[in-house]
């Protein structure tokens, strides 16, 4: 018989639920960073995780990665359907680590009871904690045409830089050949040459809104880069605990 340690009991009060999937290997990715941030706190246990990971076409996902040409919205469904389970489950808050489908992220807080987490929001606050006014950002397409940084942004004075049209088109490849399994040292290579070009606008910071990228994180690139993924998961613990 299992005797467990009374101490152990409610120490992770909250039950998250992951809209994964968008795409596989990022969400196990993001997965595995909530328990190692969880383990720092906790010694003695694990949090509690949920995660849906949906299925869709593969022909969508790269067009709406690649061009953000309004393929995305056939993913809509699928999101809220996740959200809905995942509350009937027993997750207590959502979170949804991918930038690009916050676009559909009042649509999902509007179809459930539970609070849904915003990558957007929890990583303008960790800007604005940091002091920071100015930031470079590498997204999808869709993230940039929905100007989804950009508004969150501006409401707390900090500006943001894109990149030109044809560093926009090689991040959509990257991020395409990465949800794809298909990535390797080039394209590591790339991904810090774009990152090294904000240098030349005196940019200091660049926010890596994809948290495909995340899986290509270059260690050298002479800017300091804020993962929205690490941003998202420490927000994740936060509220596991709280």
């Amino acid at each position: 018989m299992m005797i467990l340690d009374k101490s152990s009991e409610n120490m992770a009060e909250k039950t998250v639920g992951i809209i994964g999937g968008l795409g596989p290997e990022t969400t196990s990715e993001f997965y595995l960073e909530i328990i190692f941030a969880f383990r720092k706190l906790n010694k003695i246990g694990y949090p509690h995780i949920l995660i849906n990971s949906i299925s869709y076409p593969f022909s969508v996902e790269q067009k709406a990665i690649t061009k953000g040409n309004g393929e995305e919205d056939f993913l809509l469904p699928y999101l809220l359907d996740a959200a809905k389970s995942l509350e009937k489950a027993g997750a207590n808050f959502l979170v949804l680590p991918c930038n690009s489908l916050h676009k559909f992220i009042e649509d999902i807080r509007n179809t459930v009871k539970i609070p849904v987490l915003s990558i957007l929001e929890e990583t303008s606050i960790f800007l604005k904690k940091q002091k920071i006014n100015k930031v470079g950002i590498i997204a999808t397409p869709i993230t940039i045409q929905n100007k989804l940084y950009e508004k969150i942004l501006k409401k707390n004075k900090i500006k943001q830089i894109i990149p030109d049209s044809f560093q926009q088109v090689q991040i959509g490849k990257l991020i395409h050949k990465i949800v794809s399994n298909r990535y390797n040292n080039q394209d590591r290579e790339v991904l810090i040459k774009i990152i090294k070009d904000f240098s030349k606008g005196k940019i200091k910071h660049v926010i890596l809104a994809c948290t495909d990228l995340q899986l290509l994180m270059p260690q050298n690139s002479g800017i300091e880069i804020c993962d929205t993924m690490k941003i998202l998961v420490d927000a994740t613990v936060r509220n596991i605990i709280k």
